[in-house]
């Protein structure tokens, strides 16, 4: 079956031209499209896609916003939201994270990249560009003075820590198990603890805790 996405953008050029290229893909089709935030969040209610891809600056309501609303604490069946982000002039990516955001793609990425990311957030596996997502959440996680970290409910064994790193490096489930010389089923299991010690809702905000923990230095 298809992956279903909600495209928003402002600028008509980077929308049309990111629904093309998904579009393209065997196995992604673009069921909406918006130009603004309040419009991007009416279309995912209506539609339900399993991706939702917006850009962060955008009129009316912008993307952290628009992801809130569909994906932050509180909302009782989240959708799966990458944000698009330039890295270097978007100071709100981490609060698009904090937010309830599963990633983030960059704008110039390629196509491979563009529908990685769709397929990531789709499956809830990995974050994207494991070394940007490192770098970026390692430099506004310093940046953002933030409340005190949660305490986790349970302390974290020893595994679990090796897992909570290499989740916050990006790593995908497969590239845990080789690394850590586990199965995939136990990598699974680790991960599914540690969203549960932490009371994370996705792999985004078990990486964002091993950073603001300083587990994990950029």
């Amino acid at each position: 079956m298809s992956i279903r996405v909600v495209v928003a953008d402002d600028q008509e050029i980077a929308r049309t031209g990111l629904a093309m290229i998904l579009d393209a893909q065997p196995d992604i089709e673009v069921v909406g499209q918006a130009a603004d935030g309040r419009r991007a969040v009416e279309l995912a209610r209506r539609l339900r896609p399993d991706v939702c891809l917006f850009d962060i600056r955008m009129p009316v309501l912008d993307g952290i916003a628009a992801t809130r609303a569909l994906a932050g604490p509180g909302v009782a069946d989240p959708l799966a939201v990458v944000v698009i982000t330039t890295f270097d002039l978007d100071d709100y990516v981490y609060a698009a994270l904090r937010a309830g955001a599963r990633g983030f793609l960059l704008k110039d990425a390629g196509p491979a990249l563009l529908s990685q990311a769709v397929h990531a957030a789709a499956t809830g596996d990995a974050l994207i560009a494991p070394s940007v997502t490192a770098r970026l959440l390692g430099a506004f996680a310093a940046a953002w003075p933030a409340a005190p970290p949660a305490r986790p409910v349970e302390a974290l064994t020893e595994r679990e820590e090796q897992v909570l790193r290499t989740v916050a490096r990006g790593r995908t489930n497969s590239e845990i198990a080789r690394d850590l010389h586990i199965s995939l089923s136990t990598v699974k299991a680790h991960i599914a603890n540690l969203m549960a010690k932490l009371g994370a809702r996705n792999r985004v905000e078990i990486a964002m805790w091993a950073y603001e923990t300083g587990r994990v230095r950029d």
